[in-house]
């Protein structure tokens, strides 16, 4: 069959659904794992669009005469896997847990990651034979492709706020479904009337699907689970949108008892809570509350309580403020005003509206402002000072201690957020963090050390005179003042200490007999810590130690990472003694990851073709190398600037969506002006090309200069000018990072058509691998690192394109 034109609306609305899928399953997986499963979905779905390649250049014969019905039929085929493929995920009984002494584990961990790469199969393999069929109008072809990517990865979000995440995956499959019958009629297939049963069978989707059906299932090891399993547990609310699932529970028969690291000579239990988790993990608590404070002086018997004793009534801002636990806490000591700070507008509403008469109307309280924002964007944007800044305990012990945020990027505990929170302070301000106590210390002294480098980098000689951190058995907390601690601040200290049994571990003056006195340790490990990263063999420590501790910044914001190669054979030769809990797992699953998706990738995408028939149209090395290049260079350049954005926008959530629609609409725009060049001669072709990535090595270099500068100036701005500014931003990078994958598609059309499917599947293997390099890049160079690489690599290609046979 004959087809004049290529169905640019269906392509446009498969890969809406395509990438929306993509962002879903972060969604969904955060519920059912955790979210830093992230860089797996997308390598996953890179894998889908590579492998998509593979079958497209073994097949193409075959396909040929049946262009249209081969892309019918793989639009419907992704409609129903996607659901599907879930469904089948959540039966694959893998513990991450357990990944680092069950080796089975690392086989289903495969069995998901291939279960989720079928849609993304199907759907790549839709496109991609479009692009192969009409080679010479990628361009267009492009273009459409990556302008419906750009729609549907900020369309997801909005779904999410109407609707959880279980009934947007209907409403996935029902557009897959409508991509199919507008495909029908773009292509002109007979019968006609087929057009009708897609739009029928996606209608029918959509109304009778029960959502129920795809409702994700947290893991039984996360703190929801565990909690439901307690005699009495009952969910009493839930509530979802794009930044997390809230989960209210309730227990009658067996009441929470939430006081994280309360003194053991404490004698006053908390009143009746109500745990709220986010996403499974927690809890918060909701803590009854009638006006009256004497039910609450089980507050008073916290490591966070140590500031009030050493400020009276003072102006307190609460970072990461929950359900109200540290604000209640605030009132309690006597604050003289209180403003809190949440990101998730839902757990504000549970306070204000659902639960208000059991929490007392906490955040309607005399002198208490609640604000819906994020933390370090709030900071940098308020002109008020405060005499505490509190930093609040947000994450689960179980999680915190099993190593399953160490690849979770947390801009809370860079350098730069606690010069930020302590330029807020007034000139006798505190800033107070809470922590986990872990054995041995890891977060205490990593947080310890980025407190020094915060103050030297303020221009403070002598850090040490400012700084003051107390454990109990299961909490520290480190306060930082904004001048040097008074004999009187000190003795109060003290006292509070020994009334609560908690261990002083550092305070400036501090002797080694003062340490390690109730909660017993072997070694004053804290205080032998705290006064080695204040003397002059700070590196020497840090380096030996045996975890990660050097301090976290904003290029390279990983305050979770703790893991060692140097001390890993040691840790896990302890395993059968019960060390595995020292070991943060995350680090060599995101490794294993790295090469499990360069295995599958070859396997499902080179392997077959280097063994079918079709190594006969084998691209040559410049062929080959350009592709792979603009694939890891792309994937590069893409996940670098959305880290760098989240602080401007002051929301993850604006980050991704506003970011990587910005990234791919104006690539499309790129691929576009790549089509309208396509007249003109092939070397011109190169010329803009080269032109190109040298306006990316400008840009990129003059982002990285002027961006921080840049933010902090326009941070006051409101939400939407924010997002403009970006989208500005971002415009001229993503034309040009639009403009490689055509330019060499089309040069390939006129000289090689038949090696099209072949630059498809390395692309695509570039792509799978990038998404996981890219993070672990990251993790040990920083951002900028990663940026800069991504325009050498892009600089590579342009040199290959000039050498293309």
């Amino acid at each position: 069959m004959s087809i004049p034109r290529p169905p640019l609306i269906a392509i446009g609305l498969l890969s809406a659904c395509v990438l929306a899928y993509e962002v879903l399953l972060t969604r969904l997986f955060s519920i059912v794992l955790w979210h830093h499963f992230a860089y797996m979905i997308i390598s996953a779905a890179m894998l889908g669009y590579g492998a998509s390649g593979t079958a497209l250049a073994l097949l193409k014969e075959k396909i040929a005469p049946r262009v249209g019905w081969v892309y019918v039929m793989v639009a419907m085929a992704m409609a129903f896997l996607m659901p599907a493929a879930f469904l089948l995920a959540q039966q694959v009984p893998f513990n991450p847990l357990q990944l680092l002494w069950d080796q089975t584990q690392l086989t289903r961990l495969l069995a998901i990651y291939l279960l989720m790469m079928l849609p993304f199969f199907c759907g790549g393999l839709g496109i991609g034979l479009v692009m192969w069929h009409f080679g010479s109008q990628a361009g267009r072809v492009y273009a459409f492709d990556i302008l419906g990517a750009g729609i549907g990865s900020l369309g997801v979000i909005g779904v999410l706020f109407l609707m959880p995440p279980h009934n947007a995956l209907v409403v996935l499959t029902a557009l897959a479904l409508l991509a199919a019958a507008i495909a029908v009629i773009e292509l002109g297939m007979r019968p006609k009337w087929l057009a009708g049963i897609f739009l029928g069978l996606g209608l029918a989707v959509f109304v009778a699907l029960p959502g129920s059906w795809l409702q994700a299932q947290p893991s039984p090891y996360k703190d929801l689970s565990q909690t439901l399993n307690i005699a009495g547990a009952q969910v009493v609310e839930e509530r979802s949108s794009p930044l997390g699932q809230i989960t209210v529970v309730e227990n009658t028969l067996i009441p929470f008892r939430h006081a994280p690291g309360m003194s053991l000579n404490a004698t006053d239990e908390p009143p009746p809570q109500l745990a709220v988790f986010v996403d499974g993990e927690g809890p918060l608590v909701l803590t009854r509350f009638d006006g009256k404070f004497a039910p609450l002086a089980y507050l008073d018997q916290l490591t966070s309580a140590l500031p009030y004793h050493v400020l009276e009534k003072p102006r307190v801002l609460v970072l990461g403020a929950g359900a109200g636990s540290d604000v209640l806490q605030a009132l309690y000591h006597g604050a003289a005003a209180v403003d809190a700070v949440e990101l998730d507008r839902n757990v504000i509403d549970l306070v204000q509206q659902r639960f208000r008469d059991f929490g007392g109307s906490l955040y309607a309280q005399p002198g208490v402002r609640v604000f819906a924002a994020e933390a370090r964007g709030f900071v940098n944007a308020s002109p008020d000072r405060y005499d505490l800044v509190q930093v609040a305990l947000m994450d689960s012990f179980g999680v915190a201690s099993a190593g399953l945020y160490g690849l979770s990027e947390s801009y809370l505990y860079t350098v730069e957020a606690l010069q930020t929170y302590l330029s807020r302070l007034t000139p006798d301000g505190m800033l107070a963090v809470t922590r986990w106590l872990t054995l041995p210390p890891r977060d205490a002294l990593k947080l310890f050390a980025t407190a020094v480098f915060a103050l030297e980098q303020n221009g403070i000689p002598n850090p040490g005179g400012r700084l003051v951190m107390i454990r109990g058995w299961k909490t520290v907390t480190l306060l930082v003042k904004n001048s040097d601690f008074t004999a009187e601040e000190i003795e109060a200290i003290k006292e509070f200490g020994r009334t609560r049994s908690f261990d002083v571990a550092y305070y400036p003056g501090m002797l080694p007999e003062e340490a390690n006195r109730y909660n017993l340790l072997e070694q004053p490990y804290f205080f032998k810590g705290a006064t080695a990263l204040l003397g002059p063999q700070r590196e020497v420590f840090i380096n030996r130690y045996k975890f990660y501790i050097e301090p976290a910044t904003d290029d390279r914001p990983y305050f979770f990472r703790f893991f060692k190669w140097a001390a890993a054979a040691e840790l896990f030769a302890l395993r059968e003694q019960g060390g595995m809990p020292l070991l943060d797992w995350s680090y060599p699953l995101l490794v294993a990851a790295l090469v499990q998706a360069f295995i599958a990738s070859i396997v499902l995408i080179l392997a077959p073709l280097a063994a079918a028939r079709a190594r006969r149209a084998l691209p040559t090395a410049p062929v080959a190398l350009y592709f792979l290049a603009i694939g890891f260079a792309f994937m590069f350049m893409e996940i670098a600037f959305i880290q760098k954005f989240i602080l401007f926008l002051a929301h993850p959530l604006y980050a991704v969506a506003v970011v990587l629609c910005a990234f791919l609409v104006f690539a499309a725009m790129g691929s576009w002006l790549t089509g309208r060049w396509q007249k003109k001669a092939m070397a011109r072709g190169s010329r803009h090309l080269t032109l190109a990535v040298m306006t990316m090595g400008v840009l990129s270099l003059l982002y990285l200069a002027i961006l921080p500068g840049l933010f902090q100036a326009l941070t006051h701005l409101p939400d939407a000018a924010k997002i403009a500014v970006s989208v500005v931003l971002i415009a001229p990078l993503a034309v040009c990072m639009g403009m490689p994958f055509p330019t060499g598609t089309m040069r390939l059309a006129s000289t090689a058509q038949d090696s099209i499917p072949w630059a498809w599947a390395i692309n695509g293997f570039a792509s799978v691998v990038g998404a996981v390099l890219a993070t672990l890049l990251a993790i040990h160079l920083g951002f900028a690192a990663v940026i800069l690489l991504a325009v050498l690599i892009y600089g590579l290609a342009a040199i290959a394109l000039r050498r293309f046979a």
